[in-house]
């Protein structure tokens, strides 16, 4: 049996290096993340319903979500 979702999570959100960072750099932004307990701001997609990413800031602790929001502001 497949579950089906509606949202799929998106990793936590960090500032994307510039074109011309170094490998180490690309490879820390795309690779390594924080995992820490506590609130973070999240990408999430909206798999089920108008299939767009956005923003959510949610507690890793309590699995509350705080806010959403549109990935322009």
């Amino acid at each position: 049996m497949r579950s089906v979702y509606e949202f799929r999570f998106g990793g936590e959100f960090q500032q994307r290096p510039g074109p011309a960072a170094a490998p180490t750099t690309w490879a820390q932004y795309l690779y390594m993340r924080k995992n820490e307990a506590g609130e973070h701001k999240e990408w999430w997609y909206h798999l089920m319903g108008c299939r767009s990413w956005f923003f959510a800031t949610r507690d890793t602790r309590t699995n509350v979500v705080k806010e959403t929001f549109d990935t322009d502001g």
